[in-house]
């Protein structure tokens, strides 16, 4: 009998979890524990175990997904951590790169270092950039930090000196002399996790990853070793940023690399899809109950990066949050969950988040206690949630403190009902996620014209067909299982690494020789990470290199030949970079020379083909019932509600109208036609004859 694939997605509001056995696939959703997120985790695989029939033994592999370290930095609960750098650099975390994300706003907030100006601490030594010694290392000077470090009570370490990604000898050096003396403090050194050249970022990358490995540690041993007590021996992985998986020894050394491990989910269940249904251009929505997140997927790959922002002090605005130099999947991520608090500015407008009820309390219409009106508040009080039904009906929903609190914070201060207070809440989170997803593909250098959107999450199908006339899509695709999206994308993501190194060079100059052999060491290191979690796996590699014209501040990922490069592939390559950066920025800039900053490795596991068909049985007895539903003109009317299950294959469904499920509910605006194509997932198409 196969083995069971068990993942598990801890959001800010749910814990998702998706399991497939025997070809068959069951989902479930709880509510985040945010005391103790183990214990949700725990919970969850023991209900859902017991729902399948299924005993510890026969989960063959379990992955997961969690946004613990993303919420560390953000809530400022991280460890006390002291950074050790290069003497004179002290303040680079705290002057960045001097730029402005606001250049009018003469009372400017700057995101404050994770590590007190008291706690960056410096020692004599220097490398050039080309890591040649200029002052070697002061032993002497490392040593007598060690009793700062131990009066502060500093519980992890960073380590990143000028130039130390070309060469990490005094880093490791003094690593070396601390961790002797304070063998319980976990050290990140910055050649380690992030050895690319711009020293703000690498620090900052480091000291976040030192912020927040304590308390990951702590979670993911715990986690270990409660599944372990429940009788789950099987492999335990953890999804990264980037789209891959890895080890627990690896998310311990580097947790910094899963602070988009949920969303990397979703865009690689939304890449999964695309590519079982043949659509080349897609633009996947992710709603969940604190964030949407939004991602363009071309030829059936989420768009990637290496660079993010967590912590953002400016709504929305890029350069205002704390930089990591990691390896992403490109998305936009703005707060506008179903957990969205609602309120009225000193303007007289609605606005919707960042802030969210999360778990506990939650939204006013959950009855734990909460009063401001959230997203979903507003969505039940239009009509657009069964109260009785729920999450599968595991919750039931309180109508009328939705009201109350739409009522009491946004209707009183506007002179609206409940209903029209809601509509006005809707209208303006649909019209933030749109706008979101704008700006995502302009900066991207992309349109939506002839994408599909899918749509997933808790609240993404409920939204999704009011963001595409937004936008100008005319087609919608809302695949079974997806209200926990994220989880079931977890299960199609393969055993992979990224390895990223800084290498100078220019056309004009190019070493052939030089790239190659770090290419190949870079290959290597890749492949022994992949190697602990790939059990013998066939594996497929990726080569990148990030170049500029010179002069220019920023790069652009070129592909690369994935063996060792020829001098005959330089022209080409030359040409490659010339014909992405036209797509860019219109045309190229004849003359100029190219240099390379950087490479990056990314070895996976290759990916399982996506089904060619699924089991189209589905269970008939689903019932038609009509329910009251507020639209977007604010008109009420009545809307047939339908459940998924009994949508037939062949089946065609005119808006407006509601497909329950559930997870979630998929809505059918006015002018939109439903029907589900061979892999059982609703195609929504507007303006149909």
């Amino acid at each position: 009998m196969a083995h069971a694939r068990l993942a598990v997605d801890i959001g800010g509001t749910f814990t998702d979890l998706a399991i497939e056995h025997d070809g068959q696939r069951r989902t479930s959703k709880l509510l985040t524990t945010p005391e103790a997120p183990e214990r949700g985790v725990i919970e969850g695989v023991r209900a859902i175990l017991a729902a399948t029939g299924l005993t510890s033994a026969d989960i063959g592999i379990l992955i997961h997904g969690t946004t613990l370290a993303t919420n560390a930095i953000i809530e400022r609960k991280g460890a006390v951590t002291a950074l050790v750098t290069t003497e004179g650099f002290r303040d680079v975390l705290a002057m960045g790169n001097e730029s402005r994300y606001d250049q009018y706003d003469l009372n400017i907030v700057l995101p404050e270092p994770l590590v007190p100006r008291h706690l960056r601490l410096t020692v004599p030594e220097r490398l050039d950039n080309e890591g040649h010694v200029l002052r070697p290392l002061d032993p002497a000077a490392v040593r007598a930090l060690i009793p700062v470090l131990q009066r502060e009570r500093v519980e992890s370490l960073a380590i990143g000196f000028l130039h130390g990604f070309v060469n990490s000898a005094h880093e490791h050096e003094a690593r070396d002399i601390l961790a002797a003396a304070l063998p319980n403090v976990p050290i990140s050194l910055a050649s380690d996790v992030s050895p690319e050249m711009r020293e703000w970022e690498r620090f900052s990358t480091t000291v976040a990853n030192a912020y927040v490995q304590p308390r990951m540690q702590t979670y993911l041993r715990g986690l270990e070793a409660g599944l372990r007590a429940m009788g789950i021996d099987a492999p335990i992985f953890l999804m990264l940023s980037g789209g891959g998986l890895t080890g627990i020894d690896t998310a311990c050394k580097f947790p910094i690399r899963l602070v988009e491990s949920g969303p990397a989910g979703g865009a690689i269940f939304s890449a999964h899809v695309a590519k079982q249904c043949g659509l080349d251009r897609v633009l996947s929505f992710d709603m969940g109950g604190t964030t949407a997140k939004i991602c363009l997927i071309d030829d059936f790959k989420p768009q990637t990066a290496r660079a993010f922002e967590v912590a953002r002090v400016g709504r929305f605005r890029k350069g205002s949050g704390l930089p990591l130099r990691i390896p992403v999947i490109e998305m936009v991520e703005i707060g506008a969950g179903g957990g969205s608090i609602a309120s009225v500015d000193g303007m007289g407008r609605i606005s919707v988040g960042p802030e969210s009820a999360g778990a506990d309390p939650g939204p006013a219409c959950y009855g734990r206690g909460g009063t401001r009106p959230a997203v979903t508040d507003a969505n039940l009080a239009l009509g657009r949630y069964d109260p009785e039904k729920f999450a599968g009906g595991t919750m039931q929903l309180h109508p009328d403190a939705a009201d109350a609190a739409l009522r009491a914070k946004i209707g009183g201060k506007l002179g609206l009902d409940a209903g029209m207070a809601a509509l006005g809440v809707i209208e303006m989170v649909d019209e933030n996620m749109a706008n979101a997803a704008r700006v995502h593909a302009i900066e991207s250098g992309k349109t939506f014209e002839n994408r599909t959107l899918i749509a997933f999450g808790g609240g993404g199908p409920v939204h999704a067909t009011r963001i595409a006339e937004k936008l100008g899509i005319t087609r919608v695709l809302v695949p079974s299982g997806a209200g926990v999206g994220s989880a079931i994308g977890f299960l199609r993501a393969p055993v992979g690494y990224e390895v990223v190194r800084s290498l100078y060079q220019r056309f004009s100059t190019f070493d052939v020789g030089a790239v190659n052999a770090l290419l190949a060491a870079m290959a290597a290191e890749a492949h022994e990470v992949v190697a602990r979690g790939s059990f013998g796996a066939p594996t497929t590699q990726i080569r990148v290199a990030y170049m500029r014209y010179v002069g220019q501040g920023h790069e652009i990922p070129v592909p690369l030949p994935a063996r060792p490069l020829l001098t005959n592939d330089v022209p080409e390559i030359r040409a490659a970079y010339d014909r992405e950066y036209s797509r860019f920025y219109d045309r190229p800039v004849p003359g100029s020379d190219v240099e390379i900053l950087s490479y990056a490795v990314v070895v996976s596991t290759v990916a399982d083909a996506p089904e060619t068909a699924v089991p189209t049985a589905q269970d008939a007895a689903g019932r038609e019932r009509r329910q009251s539903v507020r639209d977007t003109t604010g008109q009420v009317s009545t809307w047939t509600v339908r459940d998924r299950a009994g949508f037939q294959p062949g089946e065609k469904l005119a808006g407006p109208a509601i497909l329950a499920e559930d997870e979630t509910s998929t809505l059918i605006g006015p002018g939109w036609f439903a029907r589900t194509n061979t892999f059982g997932y609703i195609e929504l198409t507007r303006g149909e004859k």
